[in-house]
């Protein structure tokens, strides 16, 4: 079994702590709610400008706003496509499986259709990691990367690491790796996102790519340095940092609307809703596998999903569907 190199440093333990500590704040101030959807769709839309952005989209954030809300923008054609691929694949996220390899070709073909010709495959040929016009990383050969990336995701399904450091780790091995010809960067940074958002629900909304793309030379000098180091310590102390800047700042604003900032909602009720309303045929044993959690646990969320007049069953159960009223 592939073990990825690093060491968990004393910093790293420190940050892990505090990352920690104040999720757990955050959480208690929210009351088991999610963030409202203003905030929800604001937030989503800062991480979605600022990864894009990393990859050097020259829209603006009102630009990429007005994209998703479905107004004419003048722009590259093809930036404005990344915008809509890249809505997708995050509206998607609550669905795939973060461990899951064929989920993550289907991510990327979401984030990748109509701009190369290979969405959702592996690369065939040679490619690098640019800084501007300096190639900073020469990935792996193409035929290494299926065995590569089977090896990680075999990693990450059995490692005992704690999810904030092991998807570091994954981030950063899938940038070492980069097994697509276009969209690595971004599809790095989504798929720690994804795997931090099934240790703790709350990392589904919290734009961390806002404050990667304010430390942008950083990421890449952190990538490089673990690049010449040979593990990915200096990586995952990066972007620890980054995480917890974004909570910072994301408890300064719930902070600031109090009790305003959620609706009446738990975590995984709206993780459910949002699976329903992407598949209004899920069953209970479906949405279980979807979400992670127990069929049992799926038939109570579905249960107070009804009591509070949220969602509303159409049909028999065994070829009805759900229909979401809100």
């Amino acid at each position: 079994m592939y073990t990825p190199p690093f060491t968990v440093t004393d910093e790293i333990l420190h940050l892990v702590s505090e990352i920690s500590e104040q999720i757990g704040t955050l959480n208690a101030l929210l009351g088991e709610r999610m963030p409202s959807p203003m905030l929800r769709k604001e937030n989503q839309i800062k991480t979605i400008h600022s990864s894009l952005a990393i990859e050097h989209n020259s829209l603006s954030l009102q630009q990429v706003t007005d994209v998703i809300d479905g107004k004419h923008v003048l722009g590259a054609p093809n930036e404005i496509q990344e915008v809509k691929n890249a809505l997708q694949a995050y509206q998607l996220m609550l669905q795939l499986d973060a461990f899951s390899e064929a989920d993550l070709l289907r991510a990327h073909n979401l984030m990748m259709v109509d701009l190369v010709d290979n969405a959702g495959h592996y690369r065939k040929g040679s490619v690098g990691v640019f800084d501007g016009d300096k190639c900073i990383h020469v990935a792996p050969s193409a035929d290494r990367v299926p065995t590569l990336m089977a090896d990680l995701f075999a990693w990450i399904k059995q490692t005992k690491t704690h999810p904030l450091v092991s998807s570091c780790v994954f981030h950063y091995e899938f940038e070492f790796i980069h097994p697509f010809m276009d969209g690595n960067g971004r599809m790095g940074r989504y798929w720690q996102t994804l795997l931090l958002s099934r240790w703790k629900g709350i990392f589904a909304w919290l734009p961390v790519e806002t404050i990667v793309k304010k430390h942008q030379q950083e990421y890449y000098q952190a990538i490089a340095q673990s690049d010449a180091k040979g593990d990915s310590t200096d990586f995952i102390v990066f972007m620890l940092k980054c995480i917890l800047q974004t909570i910072s700042e994301q408890r300064k604003v719930t902070d600031n609307v109090g009790i305003n900032v959620g609706i009446n909602v738990g975590i995984n009720e709206q993780r459910v809703l949002d699976a329903l309303r992407a598949d209004a045929s899920l069953s209970a044993v479906k949405i279980g596998r979807l979400l992670g959690i127990t069929t049992r646990q799926a038939e109570r969320l579905l249960a107070s999903l009804r009591e509070k007049n949220l969602i509303r069953r159409v049909g028999a159960n065994k070829n009805g569907h759900w229909e979401t009223i809100k």
